[in-house]
C-alpha cells in the first residue's frame, strides 16, 4: 500500500499523537488546536525560526499564508496552553524517566527595552538536557532562592521526588533557604560555588575562603576536602579541580555537595548539557531570540511550543541514530552532527 505523504497527513499524524498525550495526562484540546500545535511543530523543524511570517509560510495547509499567519498570532495572544500540560507532554517523550538529574540555568536576551529572563529547568540525557518547565523571570539577573524553590515543588508535585538522582546548578544558584531547602528534602545537589566563598570548619568554628582549602591542587587532580564544612548556616561536602581552557589561565572548580562528595565532580560535569540545549533552542536550533514578542504570558507560550518541537526532534534524531542510520563519527571522535540536529 502506498503511504499517505501528503501535507496534511503528516500534520494529523503528529495531531494525533499530541491527543494521545494529552488525553494519556488526563487534559483535552480541541482538534482545531491540536492541529495548529503540530503545524507549528512541524514549521519550526523546517525552517529553524520562531519568525511567525516564515512559520506561516511553512505550515502544510491549503490555507493562505496571511489566514496561517492570524491564525497563529490569535493562537499565541488567546489561547491559554497551560504550562503544567506542556511539561507532562515533554516528560512523557523522556527517554528515561527514573534517576534523573535536573539541571537549572538561565538565558536571557533584551529586545528593545525588554529584558527577556527565561529561568529553565532540563533533565540530562545523553550529552543533552531536555527542557522540562521553566519561569518567565520579569526583572534583570539571577532567579532568587525562593524562584528556584517553586521551580523545584513544581516538578515534584508532577512527577515526584523519587525520580530525582540530584540538582545541577553553576555558580549563580546558591543562597541560604535555597541549599536549607535542598538539605531538608534530602534532595542530593551538586552546585559550583565561587572561589572567595567564606566556609566555617565545624571542629574550631574557623571562617575562611574555600579557596584556601584547595591550595596547591594541581591541573585535572581532584581532591575532596576530608570533613564536612558549613556555607551559608548548612553543612555540605566540598570537591574542588583545577581546570583550564586552552588559551586562558587555570581557575579552581569548586563543588558543594549534599553527600557522596566522590561523585560530585564527575555528576557536575553533566550541568553543561543545559547549555547545549540553550543552543538548540536559540542559534543552533530555532532561534528563539528572533521573536519580537515582548509579552511574558506570549513568550511564554511560544516556548512551550519549541519545547514539544525540541524533545520531538530528540526523538526522532535518537531513532534514527539508533536504528536506521547511525550518525558518522569523525577521526577526532566526535560525531559528524548531534542527535539533535540529526
Amino acid at each position: 500500500m502506498k503511504k499517505n505523504t501528503s501535507p496534511e497527513s503528516k500534520t494529523n499524524q503528529l495531531s494525533s499523537l499530541l491527543k494521545e498525550q494529552v488525553e494519556n495526562n488526563g487534559a483535552k484540546l480541541n482538534k482545531a488546536r491540536l492541529k495548529l500545535m503540530s503545524m507549528v511543530i512541524i514549521a519550526l523543524c523546517k525552517v529553524q525560526t520562531v519568525s511567525f511570517h516564515k512559520l506561516a509560510l511553512a505550515f502544510e495547509t491549503n490555507c493562505n499564508v496571511d489566514s496561517s499567519l492570524r491564525r497563529l498570532q490569535r493562537f499565541i495572544a488567546s489561547f491559554d496552553l497551560c504550562s503544567d500540560l506542556i511539561a507532562r507532554l515533554v516528560f512523557s517523550m523522556l527517554p528515561e524517566k527514573e534517576n534523573l538529574k535536573l539541571t537549572i540555568d538561565r538565558t536571557n536576551w533584551k529586545f528593545g527595552k525588554k529584558n527577556i529572563n527565561i529561568f529553565m529547568l532540563g533533565i540530562t540525557y545523553r550529552n543533552v538536557a531536555f527542557p522540562l518547565m521553566f519561569k518567565m523571570l520579569d526583572k534583570r539577573g539571577n532567579s532568587n532562592s525562593l524562584e528556584r524553590i517553586d521551580l523545584i515543588e513544581r516538578f515534584v508535585k508532577l512527577f515526584g521526588k523519587e525520580c530525582i538522582d540530584c540538582v545541577l546548578a553553576d555558580r549563580e544558584f546558591v543562597g541560604n533557604e535555597w541549599m536549607e531547602y535542598l538539605n531538608r528534602e534530602q534532595i542530593r545537589y551538586y552546585i559550583r560555588i565561587r572561589n572567595n566563598f567564606k566556609v566555617t570548619l565545624p571542629r574550631n568554628n574557623q571562617t575562611i575562603s574555600v579557596a584556601w582549602l584547595f591550595s596547591g591542587v594541581k591541573i585535572g587532580e581532584i581532591r575532596h576536602y576530608p570533613k564536612i564544612v558549613i556555607i551559608n548556616g548548612e553543612y555540605c561536602y566540598l570537591s574542588a579541580t583545577l581546570c583550564r581552557k586552552t588559551g586562558e589561565k587555570p581557575e579552581l572548580l569548586i563543588i558543594i555537595s549534599f553527600n557522596q562528595k566522590e561523585q560530585a565532580l564527575l555528576n557536575y560535569k553533566e550541568r553543561w548539557q543545559i547549555e547545549t540545549c540553550f543552543r538548540a533552542m536559540k542559534s543552533s536550533g530555532f532561534d528563539i531570540e528572533n521573536t519580537h514578542l515582548q509579552d511574558l504570558e506570549r513568550i511564554e507560550k511560544l516556548i512551550c511550543l519549541v519545547m514539544i518541537a525540541f524533545a520531538w526532534c530528540y526523538n526522532v534524531g535518537d531513532y534514527l541514530d539508533r536504528y536506521v542510520k547511525a550518525i558518522t563519527i569523525k577521526k577526532h571522535g566526535h560525531r559528524a552532527k548531534s542527535v539533535f540536529k540529526y
